[in-house]
């Protein structure tokens, strides 16, 4: 049930990541797989210089691959790191390579199932997954048990219980709840595993809308932290039914990323340079922004929550 009367939660995104991504923490970003990815948290993160930080989650995109070259990650808890359509992420390669990160690798299965468990409130959860595999040479958080029932050789995945999960959604009211539609992923499980939750909205409605369709509401309101307003805040990655993928941006970004010093470049230009929502769009150039705007809509059918 929502908050009869909630209380604002909203700030500003630098006040969020302020207040809510100290040093070291761990951070659960980019919970969709390849929607919603909240780029402009990630950039905000590094605007601020924080350090340390442990990433959490199952395919970032090329967010993660910016964060690590901004000196911003200690390790890495993931089932994929790179550029989704050019392969190799040059920042998080560099580091692996040279042993500046410590990566903790997961399939999106067990990577699921951990926040899930956090979740839950169990230290871990028991699957078939990742038998086999060679997943346990570098996860520690992996290991093997006997059912207690069966006798049967299970994994036992442990539980992630992130300090702070930052999710991108369509839209929210001030006091937190949100909707989000299109590829959950591991949304939902992230956000109840997590001590805080950061929510980057598109669009900031009235209370009356989410209530309409309260299925869609991602966390209870009473979890969530601080509501940022932050339109275009996923992009280049897509948001279902405001913007498709911005293909040239993560082309772009192969090369601009191939070197310390050409990363250097992009991220005074990309991030430090652009530290409002308005000086982003500037710089992305309103032809742009019209090809990325939907150009069909596919509306889901109302439903009826009657009485």
């Amino acid at each position: 049930m929502m908050d009869p009367m909630p209380t604002t939660k909203l700030i500003s995104l630098s006040q969020a990541i302020t207040q809510f991504v100290p040093d070291g923490a761990t951070v659960v970003l980019g919970v969709g797989l390849e929607s919603c990815i909240p780029f402009a948290a990630g950039h905000e993160i590094i605007r601020q210089r924080k350090r340390d930080l442990t990433l959490v989650g199952p395919i970032s995109d090329m967010l993660f691959d910016q964060l690590i070259g901004a000196g911003c990650a200690r390790a890495v808890r993931a089932a994929w790191v790179g550029n989704v359509i050019t392969g190799s992420g040059y920042n998080f390669r560099r580091a692996v390579e040279n042993g500046n990160i410590q990566i903790e690798d997961h399939s999106n299965l067990t990577l699921a199932l951990a926040l899930r468990a956090g979740a839950m409130g169990v230290p871990f959860l028991p699957t078939r997954t990742a038998l086999g595999s060679d997943l346990f040479s570098t996860n520690t958080s992996l290991k093997t048990i006997t059912c207690p029932f069966t006798a049967e050789r299970l994994t036992a995945v442990s539980a992630i219980t992130p300090d702070v999960t930052i999710l991108h959604v369509q839209r929210a009211d001030a006091g937190g709840h949100a909707h989000l539609w299109g590829n959950f992923g591991v949304a939902r499980e992230a956000a109840l595993a997590s001590r805080h939750i950061i929510i980057c909205a598109e669009e900031i409605v009235a209370a009356e809308v989410i209530e309409r369709d309260p299925n869609r509401v991602i966390a209870p309101g009473l979890r969530v932290s601080a509501v940022v307003h932050a339109p275009w805040g996923a992009h280049p990655s897509p948001v279902p039914g405001y913007y498709n993928r911005d293909h040239q941006m993560f082309l772009d970004y192969q090369r601009d990323s191939q070197t310390p010093e050409v990363f250097a470049k992009w991220q005074a230009k990309w991030v430090d340079g652009a530290k409002t929502s308005d000086a982003y769009l500037e710089l992305l150039g309103q032809e742009r922004i019209a090809e990325l705007r939907l150009k069909n809509h596919a509306r889901a059918e109302a439903v009826d929550y009657g009485y």
